[in-house]
């Protein structure tokens, strides 16, 4: 299992937010950089990296941090935050993310992110499945709408998506575990799914759980700013 340590950028700083809402903002680390070489560090080879500020204004505005963890790290980095156009695809590239993921904008402009797919192709793009009780949660979860989770990540696998993150609303940042059988149920629907678990992770234990139920990988955020998991713990992973 892959371990996916979570940078959260508003303002050009590390934050991080509980269940999506931005008043509840915890900043973190004044450089995202230095952060993302303590993980480099321990041997991870993986980043995730959300542009806050880009969900909100439905384009890439935090470029700058994008391009010197990309320049100044090995790591693989996966970046998503308000991609909604072409020129933002490409710009997210050019300044060498590894793979882009896109998650309002597979609900509200499916053939765009189709085009996506068949154009970049399957490791490089991957799709934001966020749910609240099991039904897919957009704008940056301020909207909940009427897909169904699972058939909705069903009809992006058949149409090439093999990597999905998917983060339980209702988990996210509260340390209070994963939503261990949600991702059984995706897996036991999706075998072949590349499942990135993201969301209420709280302890190595939990790490561990996630591991026997076979997920690709986990995004670490909260658990290890707030000391609940050590670097030395994730790095034993993978």
């Amino acid at each position: 299992m892959h371990i996916i340590p979570a940078i959260d950028l508003i303002g050009g700083k590390c934050v991080r937010l509980s269940q999506g809402d931005y008043s509840s903002k915890k900043e973190y680390h004044d450089d995202p950089l230095e952060m993302a070489k303590r993980f480099e560090g321990v041997g991870i080879q993986r980043l995730h990296l959300v542009d806050l500020d880009g969900a909100k204004a439905k384009k890439i505005i935090n470029a700058d941090v994008l391009e010197r963890i990309c320049s100044g790290t090995s790591l693989q980095v996966d970046f998503g935050g308000g991609i909604q156009a072409d020129n933002e695809i490409e710009k997210a590239f050019s300044l060498g993310a590894t793979q882009v993921t896109g998650g309002s904008i597979a609900v509200k402009n499916p053939s765009l992110f189709e085009t996506w797919i068949s154009t970049y192709g399957a490791e490089k793009i991957i799709l934001g499945a966020d749910a609240k009780n099991k039904k897919i949660a957009v704008g940056g979860w301020e909207e909940t709408t009427s897909v169904d989770l699972i058939p909705f990540v069903k009809s992006y696998f058949e149409k090439g998506i093999r990597y999905v993150i998917c983060t339980d609303v209702a988990k996210d940042g509260l340390l209070q575990g994963p939503s261990m059988d949600l991702y059984r149920e995706i897996l036991q629907e999706i075998p072949d799914l590349k499942l990135i678990a993201s969301g209420g992770v709280s302890s190595v234990k939990d790490l561990e759980e996630l591991e026997k139920i076979g997920v690709y990988g986990t995004i670490v955020g909260k658990a290890y700013y707030e000391g609940r998991v050590t670097l030395e713990e994730l790095a034993s992973f993978g």
